[in-house]
């Protein structure tokens, strides 16, 4: 049997594996994509930030910087990671050794330098891969994934991979209409439930408007897409003192306007809805993201 086969059986072992009987998942660890259509919309800000908010509420956290082009999860929380993902895809490092603390209870996982993609692992690499992410299942109850913008290939695979997908965007027309893009290509590649947070909003009426014009245009040309409003966050100055600051708006400004409603989605996505039974666990995640496969 060569490397192929063996990965695609270990794949399907696993899968299986990760549903106890009955359908229960034998992790419990969320892993959510957060997204954007565009860049400067506030994604990685709003990554850092309901890191915090899900920490303060008793979940472990861990974030997956996956902008291999501009990582930048690091500069959020004022950080300065010695190792990244590409040194465990090098078999330099192990994982363990290249998690970071940030704010004292979020891990992180650097992402490697430059544009590394996934889908050019070798098979031995895939496979070292998932056992090291395997490890981590039950260490977390939440995995973010923090992805680039846009619709290249290497978001289409984390997105895909993830059992939630979260598309932050603003009121900005070009905003709306990237974000509405990235709905489409995801849900032509099987995604069909996703949550939307408004970021940047002159108030929740600027917010539910975005939200209807996107809700309006998937009904018409998306059949069976859900789009599920999970809050807004308001326009505040407080948010790129604390980017000037290097520290999470939530942690620098508690009482700020915009820490209070990321507080706020925070306890709505745990609210929510997860995703579909039996795909919610970190090593689940790796298989269908290496494997290539769509949900």
């Amino acid at each position: 049997m060569d490397q192929a086969s063996s990965l695609r059986e270990m794949v399907k072992g696993r899968g299986a594996s990760s549903v106890r009987r009955g359908g229960l998942r034998a992790s419990s660890t969320r892993v959510i994509s957060i997204t954007s259509g565009k860049g400067g919309v506030g994604k990685t800000n709003m990554v850092a930030n309901l890191a915090v908010a899900f920490a303060d509420m008793g979940k472990r956290v861990l974030i997956f910087d996956a902008d291999m082009g501009l990582a930048n999860v690091d500069i959020i929380f004022g950080i300065h990671p010695k190792y990244h993902v590409g040194h465990v895809i090098t078999g330099e490092k192990e994982l363990s050794e290249v998690i970071a603390m940030a704010s004292g209870r979020v891990g992180v996982i650097p992402a490697a330098s430059g544009d590394t993609a996934f889908a050019d692992l070798t098979e031995g690499q895939k496979l070292s891969l998932l056992a090291e992410f395997e490890g981590l299942d039950n260490l977390y109850d939440i995995m973010l994934i923090d992805t680039a913008a846009g619709i290249s290939s290497n978001v289409i695979y984390f997105n895909s991979a993830a059992e939630e997908c979260i598309v932050v965007v603003t009121g900005e027309p070009t905003s709306v209409t990237d974000a509405y893009g990235m709905i489409k290509v995801m849900f032509l590649n099987g995604t069909k439930h996703f949550k939307l947070l408004v970021n940047m909003a002159r108030g929740l009426q600027e917010a539910k408007a975005v939200y209807a014009t996107l809700s309006q245009a998937a009904d018409r040309f998306l059949k069976g897409v859900v789009l599920e409003f999970v809050g807004y966050v308001p326009f505040d100055d407080h948010l790129r003192q604390a980017v000037v600051g290097r520290k999470p708006v939530i942690e620098q400004y508690p009482a700020a306007a915009s820490s209070r409603s990321i507080t706020k989605i925070a306890e709505q996505i745990l609210k929510s809805p997860s995703g579909t039974p039996g795909t919610g666990n970190i090593s689940f995640f790796m298989n269908r993201l290496i494997s290539g496969e769509n949900p």
